[in-house]
């Protein structure tokens, strides 16, 4: 191996374990001293409950882990938006896991606590996946209450999404092992099963105190709103458990016995490692994000026996389109090719740069595997769309339309990976967030922004200098170098993919090593929504 294989794999490593280091973190929740105190009133944490319940030594992925990260320090912080979301098997199905993590403000739902809850509850509906709530929630952050309760988007569509669930026919399965409080108690109750957890679980629209001082009456929480007054006297819930581990249990037996599901029928062989060794994408990626490298080495890396079926090899060539299989499951590839390439004609094309007759392919692409019914894998490394008078005169607004047309109204499911930049209207044009891949995942190498960092901040600058020479002042270099480099790290902040992660514009951050996992349960998961809508691109400009 070259140097410069050395020198990305050392970055690359370090990027991973700090990775690592960061989950470590994420997984304490509250902190060690809420986690023992959460013990000592003989509560699992919401992780050790969630472990309990999915099968042992099975595939697992979690969505939204770095939710929160660094927001609301004022507050005290949200790690991991005080809920943890996992999709994984419960007696060999497939469901979401949606556990409230009481270690954190005592479960209570900030802004992106919603965000959250919702996205797992998107990824139920979309895949037609049992979704089982573990409750254990204070209910609404009062002092953000403005923020989480009243909007389309807020504390309350929990519930009306709930009611679709339902009327879906798809499962949902709550077991209250906590507090259950006001507006929060709808969510069992709407769950087609109700567990209770004797002597620490609780529902009531309001608490003794309130009742007290709303109607003057004396009672204690357990009698108001306890187990026995719920399964006994109300027939709010359905069952009750004598521990978390009990009511855990009853949730594996009623999944048990859930019937089998309607496939959407995609092509899936007999699964097959990469003969290339994936651990050498460490080396490929470059340490610089503005660095060239082949994105052909990378699936290799990533595809069953490293083998793919290249669509228009030879045009197009800073889009990568390839049919390919991942752990068994066919697949339609769309990728940003990141080496510099020549077209027919002798022109040098940059990678990571869309190209007229790269978005034209790519759209093409789109319709065949649309057609076929094969899943679509983007692996983003885009700067954007071509400019310059020689690419709008070709008409690259129009091309860059027809791409994000196809995108738009594929009706298979998507999934995309963010491997290094993704830049403006690039991110749009390769399925990024707003495009509903069915999950959005980043590597630590990630970047995601309108432009870099270092673009962004020279056209700041610009701006930021102006203004002040307005105002009379003198610009020295030393000044404007300042400048620069403050408007820079704020930048820079804002493009790392842990940014990204704490507002949920990706579901994980994620090793190399594990995509294809995340690919393989992602398309599992797809399967079990048959697709109903036919492929239509509507009017384009040809």
């Amino acid at each position: 191996m070259d140097i410069n294989f050395n020198k990305n794999e050392d970055h690359n490593k370090l990027l991973l374990s700090d990775l690592k280091r960061r989950f470590a973190k994420v997984k304490l929740g509250g902190g060690q001293n809420r986690i023992e105190k959460h013990h000592s009133k003989g509560k699992m944490t919401a992780r050790e409950r969630i472990d309990y319940l999915l099968d042992s030594k099975s595939k697992q992925i979690e969505i939204g882990a770095f939710a929160g990260e660094d927001m609301y320090m004022e507050h005290g912080g949200c790690p991991s938006g005080g809920v943890v979301v996992k999709i994984g098997y419960i007696k060999g199905k497939q469901c979401v896991v949606v556990a409230n993590d009481a270690t954190v403000k005592a479960g209570a739902w900030f802004p992106i606590t919603g965000k959250k809850n919702l996205r797992a509850q998107e990824i139920a509906i979309e895949n037609r996946l049992p979704i089982i709530y573990l409750v254990d929630s204070a209910g609404v952050y009062l002092p953000m209450q403005d923020k989480i309760f009243p909007d389309k988007e807020h504390f309350g569509r929990i519930f009306r999404n709930n009611a679709v669930m339902s009327s879906m026919g798809i499962t949902q399965i709550a077991a209250v092992m906590g507090s259950c409080v006001a507006g929060g108690a709808y969510l069992p109750i709407m769950s087609d099963e109700a567990i209770i957890v004797d002597k620490t679980g609780s529902i009531f629209l309001a608490g003794s105190y309130l009742v007290k001082a709303a109607i003057g009456e004396s009672i204690d929480n357990e009698t108001l709103g306890g187990a026995t007054t719920h399964c006994e006297i109300s027939g709010v819930t359905d069952y009750k458990a004598k521990d978390d581990k009990d009511a855990l249990d009853t949730i594996k037996n009623l999944v048990d016995k859930l019937g089998d599901y309607n496939k959407a029928g995609f092509n899936r062989a007999k699964p097959g490692k990469p003969k290339e060794n994936p651990e050498e994408i460490y080396g490929i990626l470059p340490k610089s994000r503005a660095d060239q490298y082949d994105m052909k080495e990378i699936i290799k890396r990533i595809v069953d026996n490293s083998e793919f079926d290249e669509y228009k090899e030879g045009y197009g060539k800073t889009i990568i389109t390839a049919y390919a299989r991942i752990d068994g499951w066919a697949v339609g590839i769309v990728a940003n090719q990141r080496k510099l390439v020549k077209t027919k004609s002798g022109e040098m094309q940059f990678g990571g740069v869309i190209y007229n007759d790269s978005a034209d392919k790519a759209t093409r692409f789109i319709a065949n595997c649309n057609q076929k019914k094969i899943p679509l894998v983007f692996l983003q490394d885009v700067t954007g769309f071509m400019v310059g008078s020689k690419s709008e005169h070709g008409g690259i607004i129009k091309d860059g339309a027809k791409m994000v047309n196809a995108v738009s109204n594929s009706v298979v499911p998507k999934f995309t990976i963010v491997i290094g930049n993704s830049y403006g209207a690039g991110n749009y044009a390769m399925c990024g967030k707003a495009y509903d891949p069915r999950l959005i995942v980043a590597w630590p190498s990630a970047e995601l922004a309108v432009m870099s960092g270092n673009s962004a901040a020279k056209v700041l600058l610009q701006i930021e200098t102006a203004s002040l020479k307005k105002k009379g002042e003198k610009i020295t270099p030393e000044k404007e170098a300042e400048l620069f480099n403050k408007i820079k790290d704020r930048y820079d902040s804002q493009v790392s993919p842990y940014y990204a992660a704490a507002r949920i514009w990706t579901d994980a951050i994620i090793d190399p090593l594990d995509t294809r996992t995340w690919i393989s349960l992602g398309i599992e998961a797809a399967d079990h929504a048959p697709i109903e809508k036919a492929f239509n691109l509507g009017v384009l400009q040809v």
